[in-house]
Parts: structure tokens; C-alpha cells; sequence
């Protein structure tokens, strides 16, 4: 998909969102265009290992440590599997990264020469999002959720829904003016009315919640 095809997958997206759902259609006027802008030159891999480096940490904080990543490898825009996995957890440390951190992005490096993760994004074109959460899963450091923040923001599918991200629950219960955070379960049975577009509506859902 080309960026001018996704963009107007999302105007599609926004248009039928609003038809079917009044809670979604007053999002849509609140906070205008959608404007999800997936990493179309990030690989797979390189969004698992980013994804890695950036958990439980606040924004600025991951980014500082990713830099100093990064520039633990100048010769390279990213560092490739190999050169992880023969890294020195050491050397790995000095960009801030805990212990555990740096074996899950050896476990990610190692399982992309296994060719369990994908090094080229059209190892995953013919796959549908929940063939793609079965097979990374298994890669050790790396849950469901993640999985579902790649589909989102690397490969830009348009129909994932993740119940269990608490900026989505928390937006859908201020939009909706609930008294209590719903449920992963109860928003898993919510979201069937807005297939195949419950990327986009997690995106409105996000800006309820004062994220994305």
C-alpha cells in the first residue's frame, strides 16, 4: 500500500466510523483527520527492538536511551541481527538498557536470523494481523500488545484492535462518559461494530485519552 492509498483507506475509515457510531462521529469532529502515519521504512525487526528499548519508560527517556543505541553502531543505520547478537550485554548497557532489556532484543535478533522476525516487510504482506501475532509472540520479551503497536504503526493495518492498551480504555470510557474504565472484554465486543477500521478508531479512542 502507498502512502496516498493509506491515506485514503483512512478517509474511508473516518467517513464509515461516523456513519455507524455517534460516539465516534462526535471524536471525528472533535479531533479532525485521522492523521496515523505509519513508519514505512521501519522493518519489522527494527520496530520489535525499538519497541524493547522504549518500554515502561516516559517518551523523552526512551528516546535519549534509542539514540545512544543507535550511536553504539555508527556504521549502520540500525544495527543489523548479527551485530546484536554478538554484542556484548555490556556494551548493551552502556545506553542505559536493564539486564533484561538487552536479552530481549537478543532474543528478537536472534529469533530475525531464525527467520521468525521478519528483516523486510514483505515477509509479512500475505499475512493476515492475527497470523503475525501467533508467530512473534513466541519471541521471548515480546507480548501481544507490542505486536499489535507494530501491525498499527509499522505495517499499517487498519483493523487492529488492541483491548488490552489502557490509552484506547481509557479513551473510550471519557468519550462514552462511563463511570468505570471498561473492560478489555467488554471493549473486545464493542469494537466488532467497527471492523474493518478499529486502527483508526483506537486512534480517535488514543486522542480521547489525550495520546497519540
Amino acid at each position: 500500500m502507498t502512502k496516498r492509498e493509506f491515506a485514503e483507506s483512512l478517509g474511508r475509515a473516518e467517513r464509515a466510523l461516523a456513519r455507524r457510531d455517534p460516539l465516534l462521529r462526535q471524536l471525528i469532529r472533535t479531533h479532525g483527520p485521522c492523521t496515523l502515519a505509519p513508519g514505512w521504512l521501519q522493518t519489522p525487526y527494527q520496530s520489535l527492538v525499538r519497541a524493547v528499548v522504549y518500554q515502561q519508560l516516559s517518551g523523552k527517556a526512551a528516546a535519549t536511551i534509542f539514540k545512544r543505541f543507535l550511536d553504539l553502531f555508527p556504521d549502520e543505520r540500525f544495527p543489523s541481527p548479527e551485530r546484536l547478537v554478538a554484542a556484548d550485554e555490556a556494551l548493551l548497557r552502556t545506553a542505559g538498557l536493564s539486564r533484561q532489556k538487552a536479552a530481549y532484543i537478543r532474543a528478537i535478533s536472534e529469533q530475525a536470523l531464525a527467520g521468525v522476525v521478519p528483516t523486510r516487510r514483505a515477509a509479512l504482506a500475505a499475512l493476515a494481523d492475527e497470523e503475525i501475532i501467533e508467530r512473534i509472540v513466541t519471541v521471548k520479551g515480546v507480548g501481544r500488545w507490542t505486536v499489535e503497536m507494530m501491525l498499527i504503526f509499522t505495517l499499517g493495518r487498519l483493523d487492529v484492535w488492541p483491548v488490552d492498551d489502557y490509552g484506547v480504555r481509557k479513551g473510550y470510557t471519557t468519550a462514552a462518559q462511563l463511570d468505570e474504565l471498561v473492560t478489555p472484554r467488554e471493549l473486545r465486543a464493542l469494537g466488532e461494530a467497527w471492523t474493518p477500521y478499529r486502527s483508526v478508531a483506537a486512534w480517535y479512542f488514543w486522542r480521547a485519552a489525550g495520546g497519540a
